[in-house]
Protein backbone atom coordinates (compact mmCIF):
# COMPACT_ATOMS: atom_id res chain seq x y z
CA UNK A 1 0.00 0.00 0.00
CA UNK A 2 3.00 2.19 0.87
CA UNK A 3 4.46 1.54 -2.61
CA UNK A 4 1.29 2.01 -4.45
CA UNK A 5 0.96 5.42 -2.89
CA UNK A 6 4.17 6.60 -3.27
CA UNK A 7 4.48 5.39 -6.69
CA UNK A 8 0.49 7.36 -7.20
CA UNK A 9 2.50 10.81 -5.75
CA UNK A 10 5.68 10.18 -8.45
CA UNK A 11 7.36 10.22 -4.89
CA UNK A 12 10.47 7.94 -4.06
CA UNK A 13 10.45 7.37 0.04
CA UNK A 14 13.61 8.92 0.10
CA UNK A 15 12.70 12.56 -0.91
CA UNK A 16 9.92 12.43 1.85
CA UNK A 17 10.85 15.13 4.72
CA UNK A 18 9.24 11.81 7.28
CA UNK A 19 7.03 9.14 8.50
CA UNK A 20 4.28 9.75 10.48
CA UNK A 21 2.35 7.29 13.05
CA UNK A 22 -0.59 7.25 15.08
CA UNK A 23 1.17 6.38 18.46
CA UNK A 24 -1.38 6.41 21.03
CA UNK A 25 -3.29 5.58 23.00
CA UNK A 26 -4.96 2.43 21.72
CA UNK A 27 -4.77 -1.14 21.26
CA UNK A 28 -1.01 -2.69 21.93
CA UNK A 29 -0.83 -4.92 18.89
CA UNK A 30 -1.94 -1.66 16.65
CA UNK A 31 0.71 0.80 18.65
CA UNK A 32 3.36 -1.70 18.09
CA UNK A 33 2.36 -2.16 14.08
CA UNK A 34 2.13 1.49 13.50
CA UNK A 35 5.24 2.23 15.17
CA UNK A 36 7.46 -0.58 14.02
CA UNK A 37 6.56 0.26 10.16
CA UNK A 38 7.15 3.72 10.49
CA UNK A 39 10.61 3.07 11.82
CA UNK A 40 11.46 0.45 9.06
CA UNK A 41 10.21 2.80 6.97
CA UNK A 42 12.28 5.65 7.96
CA UNK A 43 15.17 4.10 8.95
CA UNK A 44 15.74 2.47 5.23
CA UNK A 45 14.77 6.16 3.41
CA UNK A 46 17.48 7.80 6.28
CA UNK A 47 14.78 10.16 7.45
CA UNK A 48 12.90 10.66 10.44
CA UNK A 49 9.80 9.69 12.21
CA UNK A 50 6.60 11.74 13.51
CA UNK A 51 4.60 10.20 16.59
CA UNK A 52 0.62 11.96 16.98
CA UNK A 53 -1.47 11.08 19.57
CA UNK A 54 -4.44 9.20 18.43
CA UNK A 55 -6.74 11.52 20.78
CA UNK A 56 -5.33 14.44 18.98
CA UNK A 57 -6.33 13.08 15.86
CA UNK A 58 -9.69 12.86 16.98
CA UNK A 59 -9.50 16.39 18.23
CA UNK A 60 -7.95 17.44 14.37
CA UNK A 61 -10.81 15.62 12.59
CA UNK A 62 -14.08 17.40 15.08
CA UNK A 63 -13.51 20.61 13.48
CA UNK A 64 -14.52 21.90 16.97
CA UNK A 65 -12.97 24.56 19.07
CA UNK A 66 -13.35 22.95 22.15
CA UNK A 67 -12.56 18.81 22.01
CA UNK A 68 -13.30 15.64 24.74
CA UNK A 69 -11.66 13.30 22.49
CA UNK A 70 -12.57 9.63 24.01
CA UNK A 71 -11.58 6.24 23.12
CA UNK A 72 -13.25 2.67 24.56
CA UNK A 73 -10.56 1.35 26.09
CA UNK A 74 -12.34 -1.57 26.88
CA UNK A 75 -12.60 -3.09 30.44
CA UNK A 76 -14.81 -0.28 31.38
CA UNK A 77 -12.60 2.83 31.10
CA UNK A 78 -11.49 5.32 28.45
CA UNK A 79 -8.77 7.17 26.49
CA UNK A 80 -9.49 10.39 26.85
CA UNK A 81 -7.96 14.43 26.15
CA UNK A 82 -8.96 17.75 26.47
CA UNK A 83 -7.71 20.15 23.80
CA UNK A 84 -8.84 23.77 23.07
CA UNK A 85 -8.55 25.07 19.23
CA UNK A 86 -6.38 28.55 18.78
CA UNK A 87 -5.24 29.48 15.72
CA UNK A 88 -4.04 26.81 13.78
CA UNK A 89 -2.86 25.25 16.97
CA UNK A 90 -4.03 23.18 19.32
CA UNK A 91 -4.19 23.93 23.60
CA UNK A 92 -3.81 20.71 26.15
CA UNK A 93 -6.31 21.24 28.52
CA UNK A 94 -6.37 17.72 30.57
CA UNK A 95 -3.22 15.54 28.79
CA UNK A 96 -3.93 11.70 27.35
CA UNK A 97 -5.21 9.32 30.16
CA UNK A 98 -6.50 6.33 31.00
CA UNK A 99 -9.59 6.55 33.67
CA UNK A 100 -13.43 5.05 34.25
CA UNK A 101 -16.07 7.50 32.14
CA UNK A 102 -17.30 8.13 35.94
CA UNK A 103 -13.70 9.38 36.93
CA UNK A 104 -12.74 11.63 33.84
CA UNK A 105 -11.45 15.29 34.28
CA UNK A 106 -13.66 17.91 34.82
CA UNK A 107 -14.25 20.26 32.26
CA UNK A 108 -14.86 24.33 32.69
CA UNK A 109 -17.63 25.64 30.89
CA UNK A 110 -19.61 24.99 27.64
CA UNK A 111 -19.30 23.94 23.78
CA UNK A 112 -17.55 20.83 23.96
CA UNK A 113 -18.30 18.62 21.46
CA UNK A 114 -17.38 14.97 22.67
CA UNK A 115 -15.92 12.97 19.83
CA UNK A 116 -14.75 9.29 19.68
CA UNK A 117 -15.81 5.74 20.44
CA UNK A 118 -16.05 6.57 24.40
CA UNK A 119 -18.87 8.38 23.57
CA UNK A 120 -20.48 5.08 21.56
CA UNK A 121 -19.38 2.57 23.98
CA UNK A 122 -19.95 4.90 27.40
CA UNK A 123 -22.94 7.17 26.25
CA UNK A 124 -24.63 7.51 29.10
CA UNK A 125 -22.13 7.86 31.58
CA UNK A 126 -20.57 10.30 30.07
CA UNK A 127 -23.45 12.22 29.47
CA UNK A 128 -24.06 12.02 33.01
CA UNK A 129 -20.47 13.24 34.04
CA UNK A 130 -20.56 15.75 31.08
CA UNK A 131 -24.37 17.35 31.49
CA UNK A 132 -24.18 20.93 30.59
CA UNK A 133 -20.67 21.06 29.50
CA UNK A 134 -20.76 18.86 25.95
CA UNK A 135 -22.73 20.49 23.78
CA UNK A 136 -22.47 17.92 20.30
CA UNK A 137 -21.12 14.69 20.41
CA UNK A 138 -19.82 12.29 17.10
CA UNK A 139 -19.39 8.66 18.53
CA UNK A 140 -17.88 7.60 14.70
CA UNK A 141 -14.72 9.64 14.91
CA UNK A 142 -11.56 7.46 14.95
CA UNK A 143 -7.96 8.43 14.28
CA UNK A 144 -7.32 8.93 10.40
CA UNK A 145 -4.43 8.81 8.29
CA UNK A 146 -5.47 12.38 6.65
CA UNK A 147 -5.26 14.26 10.66
CA UNK A 148 -2.10 12.16 11.27
CA UNK A 149 -0.36 13.54 8.22
CA UNK A 150 -1.88 17.10 9.04
CA UNK A 151 -0.90 17.12 13.02
CA UNK A 152 2.23 15.05 11.56
CA UNK A 153 3.64 17.71 8.93
CA UNK A 154 2.96 20.46 11.82
CA UNK A 155 5.02 18.73 14.45
CA UNK A 156 7.66 18.16 12.02
CA UNK A 157 7.57 22.07 11.30
CA UNK A 158 8.33 22.55 15.18
CA UNK A 159 11.19 20.59 14.86
CA UNK A 160 9.45 17.37 17.10
CA UNK A 161 10.77 14.82 14.36
CA UNK A 162 12.72 11.78 15.76
CA UNK A 163 15.36 9.09 14.83
CA UNK A 164 13.47 6.18 14.11
CA UNK A 165 15.31 4.17 16.83
CA UNK A 166 13.62 6.93 18.93
CA UNK A 167 10.31 6.36 17.81
CA UNK A 168 7.80 4.65 20.53
CA UNK A 169 4.52 4.46 20.97
CA UNK A 170 2.34 6.33 24.01
CA UNK A 171 1.12 3.42 26.07
CA UNK A 172 -1.55 4.85 28.90
CA UNK A 173 -2.50 0.98 30.45
CA UNK A 174 0.10 -1.77 31.74
CA UNK A 175 -2.72 -3.75 32.56
CA UNK A 176 -4.16 -5.51 29.72
CA UNK A 177 -6.52 -8.42 30.79
CA UNK A 178 -8.18 -9.37 34.00
CA UNK A 179 -7.24 -12.54 36.21
CA UNK A 180 -10.18 -15.27 36.41
CA UNK A 181 -10.56 -13.63 40.56
CA UNK A 182 -10.46 -9.80 39.16
CA UNK A 183 -13.05 -10.70 36.71
CA UNK A 184 -14.90 -12.44 39.62
CA UNK A 185 -14.50 -9.78 41.89
CA UNK A 186 -15.96 -7.05 39.43
CA UNK A 187 -18.75 -8.79 38.91
CA UNK A 188 -19.61 -9.54 42.44
CA UNK A 189 -19.14 -5.29 42.84
CA UNK A 190 -21.51 -5.11 39.86
CA UNK A 191 -24.43 -6.64 41.34
CA UNK A 192 -27.13 -4.73 43.22
CA UNK A 193 -27.47 -5.19 46.50
CA UNK A 194 -29.80 -7.35 46.58
CA UNK A 195 -28.18 -9.85 44.51
CA UNK A 196 -24.83 -10.36 47.16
Amino acid sequence: MVDALLLQASLPLRSLDAVAFGAGPGSFTGLRIACGVAQGLAAGAGIVTVGVGTLLAIAQAARAPRVFACLDARMGEIYCAAFERSAESFSVIHPPQLCTPDAAPALRGGNWTGAGSGFAVHAEALARRYAGHIDDVQPELHPRAHEIAVLGADLLRHGLGVPPEQAHPLYLRDHVALTVEERRARSRAELPEGGR
